[in-house]
């Protein structure tokens, strides 16, 4: 396929990898603010963010949104993509330590919110430096499990 056929091609069926990617940064960001700042709404922010993509997909979540609409237009075309499941049961993951973290900061035991916060952390750390999502990975085992 020349390159003005690609250019032109509708996108793969799937979920661009990319996207949950540039998510898994974001989250990254803004669970290491958390941490810093021991700030619990910023934490709600981020499970809130967490919900719409658990509720409606990762595609409508509000870090997919800014993807489509801000990053992915200046990048190529995709050549890899993936099912939407394994990334929605992630943020059901993320928003469950989320929670956990929220109730917490605010109710305490602090280091409780502390830990959960780290440890949604070092999930979204793998997903945006290596590309590997532990929720997805879970996913498949349950799925394995239930089979």
């Amino acid at each position: 396929m020349n390159a003005m056929n690609a250019a032109n091609a509708a996108p793969a069926p799937g979920l661009d990898v990319r996207g949950p990617r540039f998510g898994a940064v974001l989250t990254t960001v803004v669970l290491a603010a958390v941490l810093v700042t021991g700030s619990g709404w910023l934490l709600a922010v981020q499970a809130a963010v967490f919900a719409t993509g658990a509720a409606a997909g990762v595609r409508r979540s509000p870090y997919g949104w800014l993807f489509a609409t801000v990053v992915r237009p200046r990048l190529g075309p995709t050549q890899e993509t993936e099912d939407p499941a394994p990334p929605r049961f992630a943020q059901a993951v993320g928003l469950v330590f989320a929670v956990v973290g929220l109730v917490s900061y605010f109710a305490g035991p602090l280091w409780l919110g502390m830990a959960a916060t780290g440890c949604a952390l070092a999930a979204a750390f793998l997903n945006a430096a290596f590309g590997y999502c532990l929720g997805c990975e879970m996913y498949l085992l349950f799925r394995r499990a239930t089979r």
